[in-house]
């Protein structure tokens, strides 16, 4: 399973139900990474989406604890076990958590691959991702060159578990 999701320098994520920063080329990867996959969130994060609606091209499961909870052209799960369930259907490499927060936090054991862009600046925030550079389980398998946005810099950075090798599974040669 995977986990994408852009960071500061302190691995914040948002701020009062918003993305910390914009950054187009941030999008695009985004789109390319989960275009025809499986994307994972949560209730308030879809609701930061234009017009509150599923992403497009993809499978969508939202997590919601409120049982009448419904949204249309996505799968509405209300716990751990029942998206558990949901994710049994698809081959974990084309599943994306993409946040927020909690769900992120929720997921992360179960992820071998987070797909990181570092954004280089501090910003306020009330939301974080677990920082994966102090977590000795986790290991930079690529790094982009510094990209800009305006006066922004930022890279792109893969992470995959370091216990991956140990289920036998290869992580030479992998992007």
């Amino acid at each position: 399973m995977n986990a994408i999701v852009a960071v500061d320098n302190n691995w914040a994520i948002g701020c009062k139900n918003s993305l910390l920063v914009r950054i187009p080329a941030d999008h695009k990867n985004f789109r390319q990474e989960t275009t025809g996959k499986v994307v994972v969130l949560g209730r308030k994060t879809l609701e930061t989406f234009p017009q509150g609606m599923p992403l497009p091209n993809r499978k969508n499961i939202i997590l919601s604890t409120n049982p009448d909870y419904q949204v249309k052209d996505a799968v509405v799960v209300h716990n751990k076990e029942e998206l558990d369930a949901e994710l049994q259907k698809y081959p974990t490499e084309d599943v994306y958590v993409i946040g927020g927060e909690s769900v992120y936090r929720m997921m992360l054991p179960e992820c071998d691959v987070v797909h990181v862009t570092k954004i280089d600046h501090d910003y306020e925030a009330d939301a974080y991702f677990p920082d994966l550079d102090r977590d000795g389980a986790w290991e930079i398998t690529a790094e982009s060159e510094e990209q800009t946005y305006f006066d922004l810099p930022y890279y792109f950075v893969r992470y995959e578990r370091k216990s991956r090798a140990i289920k036998g599974e290869s992580v030479e040669g992998q992007t």
